[in-house]
Parts: C-alpha cells; sequence; structure tokens
C-alpha cells in the first residue's frame, strides 16, 4: 500500500501513532479547559456576567503559558459554551470568545515574561467584551462620568487584570512549581517551559 492510501497499516512504534498518542492528549487537555471553564461561568453566573464582574473562569486563561494550545482551544470553546448557555445575544456568544482566543494566545506568545503576558492577556478581554457589553447593561455608577461605552471597558478591564493577571497568575506560578509540572510530565503532558 502506498503511502498516500487513507487505510494503510501504520506500524505500532512509529512516529505518527507517537503523534496521534500527543494529539488525544491535547484534545483530551482541551476538552477539560473547555468544560471546566464552561462549568465556571454557568455555576457563577452571577458573578460571571453584567457591568461588574468578576469571571472566575478567566483564572484559566493563564494556564495557556504553561499547557500551551490546548489551553487557548479550551477556555474559547468554554466561553463559547459558557456564553451560549446565559445568552445575551449572538454577539456575546461569538465575539466573546473570540477575545478569551486573543488574550489566550497572548499569554502563549509572551510567557516567557509571564507577569507581562497576564497583563497584556486581560487588556483583549477588557477591550472587546467591554466595547460591546453597554449595549446590555447600564454603565456601573462608579464611572458615571465616562461615556457608557468608555465606562463599561474601564470595568471589564479591571475585572479582567484582577482575574487574570492577578488570580490567574497567582494559580499559574502554584502549578508551575517542579513538584507539580514533575508529575504531569511523568503521566506524559506537554508542560511548557
Amino acid at each position: 500500500m502506498g503511502s498516500s492510501h487513507p487505510f494503510r497499516r501504520i506500524n505500532p512504534g512509529s512516529r505518527e501513532v507517537k503523534k496521534l498518542k500527543l494529539d488525544s492528549r491535547d484534545l483530551s487537555l482541551t476538552v477539560f479547559f473547555a468544560a471546566l471553564y464552561a462549568v465556571l461561568v454557568v455555576v457563577l453566573a452571577p458573578i460571571s456576567f453584567g457591568p461588574v464582574q468578576l469571571r472566575v473562569a478567566d483564572v484559566l486563561i493563564p494556564l495557556a503559558a504553561l499547557f500551551g494550545w490546548p489551553v487557548v482551544g479550551g477556555v474559547t470553546v468554554g466561553c463559547l459554551l459558557g456564553n451560549a448557555y446565559f445568552w445575551l445575544g449572538p454577539i456575546d456568544v461569538f465575539v466573546g470568545p473570540v477575545a478569551n482566543f486573543i488574550a489566550a494566545a497572548s499569554i502563549l506568545l509572551l510567557r516567557k515574561n509571564r507577569p507581562l503576558a497576564c497583563i497584556v492577556g486581560a487588556l483583549p478581554i477588557g477591550v472587546i467584551v467591554g466595547g460591546y457589553l453597554w449595549l446590555f447593561f447600564p454603565s456601573p455608577e462608579v464611572l458615571s462620568f465616562l461615556p457608557v461605552w468608555a465606562a463599561m471597558i474601564v470595568s471589564i478591564t479591571i475585572s479582567s487584570i484582577i482575574a487574570i493577571a492577578g488570580i490567574g497568575y497567582l494559580l499559574l506560578s502554584a502549578l508551575s512549581r517542579p513538584s507539580v509540572v514533575e508529575p504531569l510530565k511523568s503521566r506524559g503532558l506537554k508542560v511548557l517551559q
């Protein structure tokens, strides 16, 4: 059978099988982070939505610096599922996940400087989500001196900095300890350094 045949045999010890195993682990990790993100959004919905919010699920976003693209995909899909459950409208369901993707991918790409990566990662959510959330909620009273759209951007940016650059960075630091990383690696998970 030629190498282009779709049903050719693959040697169990070949590089293709090893790549397939890594891909299935990455897919499993992506599904895990998507489910965890969505559950946190749904269970904590009262504080996950609104003009003043603390989306606890966003603390998972900095873990892209540790686990890579599976976290980027997971927090993107998880956001889509969580936002679809609460259903503010199509803009929130589809644009919110784009903000999560940009935030997590930024953290992954800037992972060599984790504090900076987490701060930069908080900004797309603040600007993008805050940029449309004013269509659904009134601005926070404490920021009423600003135009409603600007007040919402400031409010969501502050909450994102708290969740991502504050709590998320602490979670990332705790999970990056050798006592946590080494057992993960020994079980075959890819961990970025």
